[in-house]
């Protein structure tokens, strides 16, 4: 029985969402059907500071809390504060023990979630077993993953599209930065996002880069405008020193995730690492290139009129890992010429 059937429609609904942009970015689809399905509940989402700035205005959110740090004293407080909210059900999206600790804590009557191992089986009410195969663990896509969890509440679905909301504040900061780097209203612009929070495996060649930016500002007539967030700015910087057709930089400062998602949504496309960047150019509209080595394409492979994921199919990959213990063939055999063939499909 579902909780819904269980226990009638709930007031309140706190939300964990999940660490990583592209996770929130690829969970709004979840947001959404919980709207969908409980119109009048107030939806409370969790997260970290920037991801709330990035989701701040999506409908199917009503409230956002700011994940507390770490310790137990800091979850003590958060617990409590759970507590006095008085919420009637907890949808928790990462898999994490540490996020389900809070709302066991908080005695919130129902917690729905994945449960990959005896302590955070013991943390929920309401259990699903991670997607599985011949007793392997199956890769999904993440849009699904999600979906999963809100189905298990007793919610339809609401669709698959991403929602990323674009504040017009953050638009106007773009434009100007933009007007003042020589790029004016109605430039083609593409948005080359060239790092990647996960590790150095998910990382193209700064070359390679710079050797597609000339390739798509040569033969395409796009201006390449690179936007690294948080200490990827000397990747970025080098990128511009080796390519030939001057790349903006935006590091001066680096763009917030809020000015990125207006970048994004004034591209004519996007270059980018397997990473948050891509998913907000899906929810977007804006075709987005996809260069990926460690990672397995079935966790994101969906939506994909708009996209086009490059690969450089090698027998060690996907392997997850942070840091390639030998020669990064996944990522260093992906030549730039696959990038222009895309682009020019893409744009065509």
């Amino acid at each position: 029985m579902s909780p819904t059937a269980r226990a009638g429609s709930p007031e309140r609904i706190w939300v964990r969402l999940p660490g990583w942009v592209g996770d929130a970015v690829m969970a709004t689809p979840a947001l959404r059907a919980l709207r969908a399905a409980h119109p009048r509940a107030e939806i409370l989402a969790e997260g970290a500071r920037p991801l709330l700035s990035l989701l701040e205005g999506l409908a199917s959110v009503d409230r956002w809390i700011a994940a507390p740090s770490r310790g137990t004293r800091a979850l003590l407080a958060h617990a409590r504060a759970l507590r006095r909210e008085r919420i009637d059900r907890a949808l928790l999206l990462p898999d994490s023990a540490r996020s389900a600790l809070a709302p066991f804590v908080a005695r919130i009557p129902e917690r729905i979630g994945y449960a990959r191992d005896p302590l955070r089986r013991a943390l929920l009410t309401h259990r699903l077993d991670p997607p599985r195969r011949d007793g392997k663990r199956e890769p999904i896509s993440m849009i699904e993953r999600y979906l999963r969890i809100t189905r298990a509440a007793g919610c339809a679905d609401a669709g698959e599209r991403l929602d990323l909301p674009v504040a017009a504040a953050a638009r106007a900061r773009v434009g100007e930065r933009l007007e003042k780097a020589g790029l004016p209203p109605g430039t083609r612009l593409a948005v080359v996002t060239p790092g990647a929070s996960f590790g150095a495996s998910k990382l193209w060649p700064a070359e390679h880069f710079a050797r597609a930016c000339d390739e798509l500002a040569g033969r395409l007539g796009l201006r390449c405008v690179l936007a690294p967030g948080p200490g990827e700015e000397a990747v970025a910087r080098r990128i511009v020193a080796l390519a030939s057709t001057a790349p903006v930089c935006l590091d001066a400062p680096v763009t917030s995730l809020t000015e990125l998602a207006a970048l994004i949504d004034e591209a004519t496309l996007v270059l980018s690492n397997d990473t948050g960047p891509r998913h907000m150019a899906v929810a977007l509209g804006t075709p987005v290139i996809t260069v990926m080595g460690p990672t397995d394409p079935r966790h994101t492979e969906h939506l994909m009129e708009r996209q086009r994921v490059l690969r450089n199919p090698v027998e060690c990959s996907p392997c997850h890992l942070k840091t390639c213990p030998i020669d990064h063939r996944c990522m260093t055999g992906l030549v730039p010429g696959r990038v222009l063939e895309a682009a020019a499909e893409l744009m065509s």
